[in-house]
């Protein structure tokens, strides 16, 4: 079910109203959040319901066993006990046993075809014609997002970090909460799964303050990424009859639709989860603001970013056996973001180019320099250092971008070339409703910059009246309905 649509618009109501004449019973209140999760989940194919119900369970028996071989509270000084130590292995067994299933699955449906396909161009590049196919399979909507946030758990148990849940009721629940389901963010345990537990009463200011993050993901969705959508489909798709410079704007727009696409998204998904007394993490901190691509990745799908850190980066020795080491790791991480954003020679580039922009960042030991500060905290404009900075790191965001959307290697290399040496304008659709769509984001973005969200209005000048904010807030509505014609797909739904 997409949020940006007609059926989810008839979903949400029916389900907050019964969700809270539950709230004095959680483990009835959990039930329901599984079963509405499961239709706004199955809405899109039922028949992929077993592969997230499969998800669950093996993780929910994997952490169980895992809890149940660990040391108690009494045994954690006795390390040379021999029963203790086949225990750790067992467990450790357990774990990477529900890492290679998990990961396997989501490598049949997302990967096989790649691997398949790669590996009869090899045998046939020596005169070999191996009598291979490739599989005609559907990829699940938000595999990659569940699947990681279940692996994730079971690896939190088996380091301590989290306890494992012994009610099957609440962890499906945690495991399959609908509105970041299908494009994350991807929750720790140790953040969503207490929520859970623990009885949730009705919040008005919060559920406001939701309805508000969502009416904001909505605008930038519908309004400024679906707008968008058009002109870089035929730029993109006509990129051999176009100029240098259409290319370029073209991979300027794709660029904020990305944003707006996927951390509308996000912000829907964060603001939905207030309206059942949920708070989810913050995915997306202003990353067109960052004035340095180290900047940037700890601002753009945090989620995403911290799982790889912690899961990856820290498991390969992080940044504490030297430099080169630090580089090496750094590298890897990169290279498999690029694979898990998709299973083509493209991603892996892009993975590979952001990985060469980050490299230099640590070898100079500045990739830490802007790591939890805003840009001009307390000005209306940045310096002219900072905004330098920030065109900067926008334009090589905006490069890696092309290797993203270019359907092969090839078309992106065509695109550089025609970007750096054809300046020409052909005409081509206008996009001027889009430039100004995005100039209004930014703007108000760039004011709220110090807050959690884009429209998390602060009640000062204007914004003191509630007239004035209601006329805002219809402004938006009105201009979301006239983009549901647009009823774009969100980007991240094929990851």
């Amino acid at each position: 079910m997409l949020f940006n649509s007609i059926e989810f618009l008839c979903f949400l109501p029916i389900v907050f109203a019964c969700y809270w004449l539950l709230d004095k019973r959680l483990r009835l209140q959990n039930l329901f959040v599984i079963l509405a999760s499961y239709i706004f989940y199955g809405w899109w194919n039922w028949r992929f319901l077993g592969l997230i119900i499969l998800a669950s369970t093996t993780a929910y028996v994997c952490g169980i066993a895992i809890g149940n071989l660990l040391p108690r509270p009494n045994e954690e000084s006795d390390t040379d006990s021999p029963s203790l130590s086949k225990r750790k292995l067992l467990a450790k067994w357990i774990c990477g046993a529900n890492i290679a299933v998990s990961l396997g699955i989501l490598g049949v449906y997302k990967y096989y075809n790649f691997f398949a396909s790669n590996l009869k161009s090899i045998f046939e590049s020596f005169g070999l014609h191996p009598d291979w196919v490739t599989l005609d399979l559907v990829l699940p909507v938000g595999i990659s997002f569940y699947t990681f946030q279940a692996v994730g758990y079971v690896i939190d148990v088996y380091r301590g970090n989290v306890k494992a849940c012994r009610n099957a009721i609440d962890f499906y629940a945690f495991l399959s909460f609908f509105p970041q389901l299908v494009a994350g963010p991807i929750e720790r345990a140790s953040n969503l799964l207490p929520q859970f537990l623990n009885k949730r009463h009705f919040d008005y200011s919060l559920a406001v303050d939701g309805m508000r993050q969502m009416l904001w993901g909505f605008f930038k969705k519908m309004v400024v990424a679906d707008n968008c959508a058009h002109t870089v489909d035929y730029i993109f798709s006509n990129y051999n009859e176009m100029g240098g410079i259409n290319l370029l704007i073209g991979a300027v727009l794709f660029s904020f639709q990305m944003y707006g696409d996927f951390s509308g998204y996000s912000d829907i998904a964060l603001g939905c989860a207030k309206l059942f007394g949920i708070r989810l993490m913050q995915n997306f901190n202003f990353p067109y603001f960052s004035r340095s691509i180290a900047e940037f990745w700890s601002r753009w799908h945090i989620s995403l970013s911290t799982w790889f850190r912690d899961y990856v980066y820290i498991p390969l020795g992080g940044n504490r056996h030297g430099k080169s080491k630090t580089i090496r790791n750094t590298v890897i991480v990169f290279l498999v973001s690029g694979f898990w954003h998709g299973a083509d020679w493209t991603f892996i580039s892009w993975g590979a180019f952001n990985a060469m922009l980050f490299v230099p960042l640590l070898i100079a030991g500045t990739s830490r320099k802007y790591k939890h500060t805003t840009v001009a905290p307390d000005k209306t404009l940045p310096s002219v250092k900072e905004f330098l900075l920030m065109g900067i790191t926008f334009f090589l965001v905006v490069m890696g971008r092309v290797l993203y959307r270019a359907e092969t290697l090839s078309a992106a290399g065509s695109i550089f070339r025609k970007m750096f040496t054809d300046f020409t304008l052909v005409p081509s659709p206008k996009g001027s409703w889009s430039i100004l769509f995005i100039i209004v984001m930014l703007v108000t973005e760039w004011t709220h910059r110090t807050c959690v969200y884009g429209f998390q209005l602060k009640q000062t000048g204007l914004m003191k009246y509630r007239a004035w904010r209601w006329f805002i807030y219809w402004g938006l509505v009105v201009l979301c309905l006239a983009s549901i014609g647009n009823n774009e797909a969100f980007i991240y739904f094929q990851f």
